[in-house]
């Protein structure tokens, strides 16, 4: 696992956390430290030697939020709340399915994305038989708020799944996309997410997320946008409405 500076300059607070397959962040205010996804099962160790290479503790992580229910951004959560303590927050749609109580929808694939996530489960390996999974997951709405980088703004951003979320620092000028966004391993260039459970849904939420003020953007997939990141999404977007 790779441990990347997003914008060292701008914004010391912000660290990219980088798997095989995905992506993490963590967001530090102080000695308090917020985990954005969990990366895939068996993360939970190398996210806890990541912080302590940091110089802090995981116990200093105070809660880990989760943008959708996917294996590559919830396979770490259970790991790494029982060895820091930290408090698992899901929308409400997601708790039950990270609480393994109920499966999850799969994707609608289209024909191009099918080879694509036949590669990513390969990289991902086979799932743990035994899954470590949060005993306890704190719900999430739309327009709730969450006690750091200022003031975190939970935005619903519904189509990749149901219960997706972006999460919004306005304060610091910071969007944490989840997977509603990407960037093209091609091109690099900032794209609609793929493995959508309903395209249309999900392009809107990707015209919601893009319409709110940021400077950086960071995605489950692909390196984040570290300059004037809301006109490179609202340029993404209306290239979607152009075509």
């Amino acid at each position: 696992m790779d441990v990347i500076r997003v914008h060292p300059a701008l914004f010391p607070e912000l660290y990219l956390l980088r798997f095989p397959v995905g992506q993490a962040y963590l967001w530090r205010d102080g000695d308090a430290l917020t985990l954005v996804d969990a990366g895939p099962p068996g993360a939970g160790l190398r996210i806890a030697d990541a912080v302590t290479a940091l110089g802090l503790r995981p116990e200093d992580v105070r809660r880990i939020v989760l943008t959708h229910f996917h294996e590559d951004h919830v396979g770490g959560a259970g790991e790494f709340a029982r060895l820091s303590g930290a408090a698992v927050y899901a929308h409400r749609l997601e708790a039950p399915i990270v609480r393994g109580e109920v499966m999850g929808p799969p994707p609608v694939f289209e024909d191009w994305e099918v080879p694509l996530h036949e590669d990513a489960m390969r990289r991902l390996g086979p799932p743990p038989s035994n899954p470590v999974l949060p005993e306890e997951v704190r719900e999430l709405s739309e327009g709730d708020m969450l006690d750091f980088g200022g003031g975190a703004h939970v935005v619903g951003a519904p189509g990749h799944t149901d219960g997706s979320i972006g999460i919004h620092l306005p304060e610091r000028g910071v969007l944490f996309t989840g997977d509603a966004v990407a960037v093209s391993p091609l091109d690099g260039q900032v794209m609609l997410g793929v493995f959508n459970l309903d395209r249309a849904r999900a392009l809107a939420s990707f015209q919601k997320l893009a319409a709110l003020d940021a400077e950086v953007a960071c995605f489950g997939h692909g390196d984040p946008v570290t300059e004037k990141a809301s006109s490179v999404l609202r340029a993404a977007v209306d290239g979607y409405a152009e075509g």
